[in-house]
Formats: structure tokens, sequence, C-alpha cells
């Protein structure tokens, strides 16, 4: 998959320079170190093994915020997995994971990461989907309700053009707060579209 060159945005944050920056290399993020509160899905250590394989993989994107050699936020794509009905799609792209450490929240982060991500023109030749299951969602954190960190999460994918999906997909009907939100790129064929809204509902 070919993917815009490496680009570093300066995003200007009161406690000190945060870099956005990306797609990175795995050779790159070797370099550096993660948050250790970057742990929403694994620990750390082992979530830079994950970003290293995921930068890894033809179609792999890992876009990282940066303090200095710190890693306080990241937020990757790839083709879904194997198990997924939308890895039959040959379209499909998946934002796999977003994660800003909780030291670094209510900055505009997660923002600055997706828009940044979607200035990528690579993605424009994708669907690009997301999935968000609630037993990821850091609620203590956040000291949001279930629903309301739901809305804040749709919110936040909403700016950069996703938008909330009706499916049976057995991950999202597994809980009523879990959610699939999908974005057409512009290059994307009619016959791609079509073909993704009947992967909606597959139960017969």
């Amino acid at each position: 998959m070919a993917v815009a060159c490496c680009q570093v945005a300066p995003l200007k944050n009161y406690l000190n320079e945060v870099l956005i920056e990306g797609p990175v290399e795995a050779e790159e993020l070797e370099g550096y170190y993660m948050n250790g509160r970057l742990n929403a899905f694994r620990p750390p250590a082992r979530q830079k093994e994950a970003l290293i394989s995921i930068s890894k993989l033809p179609e792999g994107m890992v876009y990282i915020a940066r303090c200095n050699s710190e890693i306080i936020g990241y937020i990757t794509f790839h083709y879904p997995d194997g198990y997924s009905r939308w890895s039959r799609h040959p379209r499909v792209l998946e934002l796999g994971c977003i994660e800003i450490s909780p030291d670094w929240r209510n900055n505009g982060i997660g923002a600055a990461l997706l828009k940044e991500a979607f200035s990528n023109p690579a993605l424009e030749n994708y669907i690009v989907v997301t999935i968000e299951l609630c037993w990821h969602w850091d609620l203590k954190n956040s000291g949001l309700e279930m629903f309301e960190y739901r809305s804040m999460l749709t919110k936040l994918f909403g700016s950069v053009g996703l938008v909330k999906q009706a499916t049976d997909d057995p991950d999202v009907t597994e809980h009523p707060a879990n959610v699939l939100m999908a974005r057409p790129g512009r290059n994307v064929g009619k016959e791609d579209i079509i073909l993704f809204e009947s992967m909606l509902f597959e139960k017969n």
C-alpha cells in the first residue's frame, strides 16, 4: 500500500512540545519508549512491540504523538483480522487502536493524531472502519459513564468523517455500547461501497 512520506506536524502543548508524526517506520519506533500509562490494550512494552509489528505490515501504518523520545499516544491502521467479516472486503482498512496516555489527555492530541492520519491520501483508497469495544474504554480515568464515553468517541471519530453504522457484526452486538463507524475514501468505487453495505447485515 502506498503511503505518504512521513510528516512531522508540531502541536504546541502547554506542558511541552508534542510532535504528531507518521506513518512511522519500525526502526524509528525502536528508538522511542512508551509512556508508562499506555496500557489500555496491553502492557506498554508489549504495546510497543505491537506497534512495531503493525508498522512492518505492507498496509500497516502507525502514527504517534511524542514528547522528545516518549510516545504519549498513537493510532494504528491495518487490514482487519482474518476472523472478521470485514477481512473479506478488498477495500476495508481498520483503524485498529487509538490511545492517549491519561497524563496527556484533554489537550487535543487524539484529534490531532486523527487529523494527521486522515490527511494521508492513501486513506482515500479505502473504506476505513473502526469497531469501538466498550471493555477497552478507560471509564475510571475519564470520569465518564459508558454511553458518555461512547458519545465522546463518536464525536472524535466524526471529526474526520467516520459515521456510525448499524450492523449485526457479533463484535458490535455483544454489548449495546459497542459501535461500528466507517468512512469511504474519495477514490472508493460505488461497487465497493455497495459490497460494504451488503456486509453490514449477514444473518438470515
